[in-house]
C-alpha cells in the first residue's frame, strides 16, 4: 500500500471521529448536567524500513531506507467538568450544584443489579411512594447511602447544604460527593459517572442551590466552528485520495502501453 493513501485514510477516521464526537455535544446541548467531550489524536510510532531480499547488497542482508511515519491514530477521549449555566425554574427539587461534586444516585440496570452512579443533572421529583427520584426512576441518595423518602403531601425546605425540611423538621441530607482525580470517572450512558480502580472519593464542597438545573456546558457555536474545521480536514484527506487514485489509474492504464 501506498504511504500518502494509508495516511490520508488514517486522518479521514480520524476525523470521523472527531465529528462523531462534536456531534454528540450538540445532541445534547440542552441535556441537563451533560458534560461535554473532546477527543484527541496521536501519531503511530515511527518504523525503522529496510529493504530485504535485494541480492544487489548480498543474499539475505538487509538494508536500511529510513524512518516511516505511517499517519494518525485516534487518542483518548476526555470529558470537560467545567461547570455549566444554571436555569431558574421554581421547582424546589430542582437542584444544581454550585462548585466540584456529584448527587449520589442508586442506580439499577435491566439485569438488576444495582450500583452508586453519580451525576450534576438534579432534575428530581418524588415518585408516587414519596421517593425522591431523577427523570429515570432512580432513587437519590442520603449522606448515609439511603434512600430518601419524603411526605408528598407536605412543602419541602433544601437549603444549600442539601438538608431537606418539612414543617420545619430535617428529613434528610442530600449526599455531595466528590473524587480526587475525574481521570477515575467512567461515564456511563449521557450524565451518570461510576468511579472506576484507583478512584478516591472526598466530601463534596459544593452547595446546592434549589430551584435551579445545571444546563450542559456546550457552547454551540464553538462546537460549529470546530465541526467546520474537521469537515475540511476531511475533504482535504479525502482530496488526497483521490489524487493517488488518478496517478495510479494513469499508472495502470497509461504507462504500462508504451
Amino acid at each position: 500500500m501506498l504511504k500518502g493513501l494509508y495516511t490520508a485514510y488514517t486522518g479521514m477516521i480520524n476525523e470521523q471521529h472527531r465529528m462523531d464526537t462534536m456531534t454528540n455535544n450538540l445532541a445534547n446541548a440542552s441535556t441537563v448536567g451533560f458534560k461535554k467531550e473532546g477527543a484527541t489524536s496521536q501519531s503511530f510510532k515511527d518504523v525503522l524500513t529496510v529493504k530485504i531480499k535485494d541480492t544487489s547488497i548480498g543474499a539475505n542482508q538487509t538494508r536500511r531506507m529510513g524512518m516511516n511515519n505511517p499517519g494518525v491514530k485516534i487518542g483518548e477521549n476526555y470529558t470537560d467538568f467545567t461547570q455549566g449555566s444554571f436555569r431558574v425554574t421554581g421547582n424546589t427539587y430542582d437542584l444544581a450544584l454550585a462548585g466540584e461534586g456529584f448527587f449520589a444516585i442508586e442506580f439499577t440496570n435491566k439485569a438488576g443489579e444495582t450500583s452508586t452512579m453519580y451525576t450534576r443533572g438534579g432534575q428530581f421529583t418524588l415518585n408516587n411512594q414519596g421517593y425522591l427520584v431523577t427523570e429515570d426512576g432512580d432513587y437519590v441518595l442520603d449522606t448515609q447511602n439511603r434512600r430518601i423518602r419524603l411526605d408528598p403531601l407536605k412543602d419541602a425546605d433544601i437549603d444549600s447544604y442539601g438538608s431537606i425540611s418539612q414543617n420545619g423538621t430535617a428529613v434528610a441530607t442530600i449526599q455531595v460527593a466528590d473524587f480526587e482525580d475525574y481521570n477515575y470517572l467512567e461515564k456511563y450512558g449521557e450524565t451518570y459517572y461510576r468511579p472506576v480502580e484507583g478512584a478516591r472519593p472526598v466530601r463534596g464542597n459544593a452547595q446546592i442551590k434549589s430551584g435551579y438545573l445545571e444546563m450542559a456546558n456546550v457552547q454551540i457555536v464553538s462546537e460549529m466552528v470546530n465541526l467546520i474545521a474537521i469537515t475540511r480536514a476531511y475533504e482535504s484527506n479525502q482530496k488526497i485520495i483521490q489524487t493517488y487514485d488518478s496517478s495510479l489509474e494513469i499508472a495502470t492504464t497509461q504507462l504500462g502501453r508504451v
